[in-house]
């Protein structure tokens, strides 16, 4: 049995895996892929000690960290969590796996909208981060898609930036109140050169410089639910040490909410990994 199982392979993940290993604890960590950050077309320009560098070589880069220490990282798929008095146990595609406490650091999947030339286009001119990419629309027009607490927040963001937005809806009921235009046609397809320079809708054509995708769907969500963890806006919510409302499973990264930067998620991991420490060091009885 380990002593604790990380769900997901960013950084907050691993940070707290190193952290963990650092702590003499036995510990694993589980991810299908590189996640969002590694997976897309991202190139990060303001993480501390790096020239602009892609989200798969950063993702790598940790990896290998964690790897030169021994920590056992497997590309599995997650089908199930559960756990009792004793123990949680992670059942992936492949095996399963039992620990005194887990760590759930999955980051938030990025809504993907079913739109023609939508992968085309990420990375270029489409963006899911308005503190990361923001600066690069300063004065310029943009979509914000989106309709409920994420587009707020959003919003609060890019209006710093520009003030030629318009919110595209994509066919859902707004859930905000808002000054700026709101389009709640469906969106059919993006256009563009090298960059984007428009969305086309099932009624429009709107010229545009970029697109910030802000529906906002963490990709723990499912997982959440099945196991009664107490989340606030599609937030996991923890304590001061990391933990949620259930004892010995804790939570770090995008899926606890904040600024989703790296430089974050890495902090969390560490904080988390000090709590899992605390934990098991004070721990006498079973789980409750």
């Amino acid at each position: 049995m380990f002593d604790c199982i990380i769900v997901g392979l960013g950084p907050a993940g691993i940070s707290a895996a190193i952290y963990l290993n650092r702590a003499n604890k036995d510990v694993v960590a589980i991810g299908k892929d590189y996640g969002i950050l590694g997976n897309g077309s991202h190139i990060i320009e303001n993480y501390y000690g790096f020239e602009p560098i892609s989200g798969k070589k950063l993702i790598e880069k940790g990896i290998q960290q964690a790897k030169k220490l021994n920590i056992p990282i497997h590309f599995e798929s997650v089908v199930s969590i559960d756990y009792d008095a004793e123990k949680f146990t992670v059942e992936t595609d492949k095996t399963v796996y039992e620990a005194k406490t887990l760590l759930l650091a999955t980051g938030r999947s990025q809504q993907k909208l079913n739109v023609k030339n939508f992968h085309k286009y990420t990375g270029k001119g489409i963006s899911f981060c308005s503190i990361c990419d923001g600066f690069a629309f300063r004065n310029k027009r943009i979509a914000v898609v989106g309709y409920n607490f994420y587009l707020a927040h959003e919003l609060k963001y890019l209006e710093n930036i520009t003030k030629d937005i318009t919110i595209f809806t994509n066919g859902k009921n707004i859930e905000i109140e808002t000054s700026y235009p709101v389009i709640f046609d469906e969106l059919i397809e993006i256009h563009g050169n090298d960059v984007l320079t428009g969305i086309q809708t099932n009624t429009n054509f709107f010229e545009l410089d970029g697109m910030f995708v802000a529906i906002d769907t963490p990709s723990s969500l499912e997982f959440t639910k099945t196991l009664g963890i107490i989340s606030d806006k599609n937030s996991v919510v923890v304590d001061d040490n990391y933990m949620t409302n259930i004892e010995g499973l804790f939570a770090a990264g995008d899926i606890i909410g904040g600024k989703l930067q790296i430089s974050k998620a890495v902090y969390d991991g560490m904080q988390s990994a000090f709590g899992i420490i605390n934990y098991l060091r004070i721990k006498k009885g079973p789980l409750k």
